[in-house]
């Protein structure tokens, strides 16, 4: 991920381009994101797809993100989503923006147990000014109920 490129999701949307139809592409995606971010790479979860404001990630139920309840530790739910808003509003950012989270929320509905899918989608509105903007997520179990929910919000200025 290291040819210019008018924006960073711009770089990223080129490496997913690059990489996901290739085998073991997604896996070497999501490895290279993990780099980029290391706290977030811990978790070991794997993008599913990408495209301009759309993230679907998924996580792996296995000890190393598990809590004392036997179910999956709310700061790695918390991390999974903000990943997925993050790739998500990344990718929707025109090169004339750039952003920052700058807060989160997240509500959480149940113990999270089994194979997680994050979903966000976001727009990003005209930004001709410093903006605030909110982009959500939710967090599903393997029987498609919701998990969590998260919120980021994130600070949006021109170039």
């Amino acid at each position: 991920m290291t040819t210019k490129h008018e924006s960073p999701g711009g770089a990223l949307l080129a490496a997913w381009r690059r990489f996901a139809g290739l085998p073991g592409g997604r896996r070497l995606f999501s490895w290279q994101v993990g780099r980029m971010a290391p706290y977030s790479g811990s978790m070991g979860a794997h993008v599913q797809a990408l495209e301009p404001g759309y993230a679907r990630i998924e996580l792996r139920d296995r000890r190393a993100v598990r809590n004392h309840l036997d179910s999956i530790h709310a700061i790695a739910l918390a991390n999974l989503g903000e990943l997925t808003t993050g790739l998500a509003m990344t990718t929707a950012l025109p090169p004339s923006v750039r952003g920052i989270p700058v807060h989160l929320t997240i509500e959480y509905a149940k113990k999270a147990r089994g194979r997680l899918r994050a979903e966000s989608r976001c727009t990003v509105p005209a930004v001709t000014q410093p903006t605030a903007h909110t982009a959500t997520a939710d967090i599903t179990d393997p029987q498609g109920d919701v998990v969590a929910r998260i919120a980021v919000r994130w600070q949006l200025d021109p170039r």
